[in-house]
């Protein structure tokens, strides 16, 4: 689809809000999808190349120059990536993508409220330029950045610079979260993923329509550093 032509159907999409897919909900076919672009598909073969991840059987093990050659004059990415900027999580390998595959978005705590422009605004040039179909948040355990928020609750303190305005962007999640049965840091990292894929899924005036006429999923994940496993939220 050209980019104006994409750019036109986004801001004009239909008002039909789609349920969140699951990891065991079969392939729904839509005749004017893309063949390898519909979001169900593309949400697949993510979870499909996780377990390729958990096995340790990668099909895309490295990289090297010439494997990015063929895109230095464009990329053509299936999904985008809201994740954390901890240096354990590298969606690449995690989903065992290759090259150009993955249009991705890190930030510590992966959460989108009061993240600013940067980060909304680069989910909307990858739906709206890029022509991603499928948009995924993804925290993972023991995340530092959720940790960090619910000691400061506790602790009723101020962090140092920054960091203080990126917590009290988290604390929300831990408030919402409080009190409910479970562990409180997973509650809290999966109330902060919720949080952001809710924001994404109603973000005008790009995202949301294309949402609403099924054009683009937005999901919630999870990410294990134990098991290596992606679950979905």
């Amino acid at each position: 689809m050209e980019l104006a032509s994409r750019r036109r159907f986004l801001l004009s999409a239909g008002a039909a809000v789609i349920a969140p897919v699951f990891a065991e909900a079969p392939l729904i076919a839509q005749p004017n999808a893309t063949p390898g672009r519909h979001p169900d598909t593309v949400l697949n073969r993510l979870l499909e190349g996780n377990r390729h991840f958990v096995a340790g059987t990668l099909t895309h093990p490295g990289r090297s120059p010439k494997d990015f050659r063929p895109l230095a004059q464009g990329q053509n990415p299936v999904a985008a990536i809201v994740g954390c900027a901890d240096s354990r999580v590298p969606p690449e390998i995690l989903f065992d993508q290759g090259v150009g595959e993955l249009f991705i978005i890190r930030i510590a705590g992966n959460y989108v409220n009061g993240a600013g422009a940067s980060v909304k605004g680069s989910v909307e040039y990858a739906v709206a330029e890029l022509g991603v179909p499928l948009v995924m948040v993804l925290g993972h355990s023991q995340c530092g950045a959720v940790k960090a928020a619910m000691q400061h609750l506790h602790d009723n303190d101020a962090l140092p610079g920054a960091i203080n305005d990126l917590v009290n962007s988290i604390k929300p999640a831990v408030l919402e979260s409080k009190g409910k049965p479970g562990d409180p840091l997973e509650n809290a990292i999966q109330a902060n993923v919720r949080r952001s894929v809710e924001r994404l899924r109603t973000l005008d005036p790009i995202i949301a329509p294309a949402v609403q006429s099924g054009k683009v999923k937005v999901v919630g994940a999870v990410y294990d550093l134990t098991s290596g496993r992606v679950r979905l939220t």
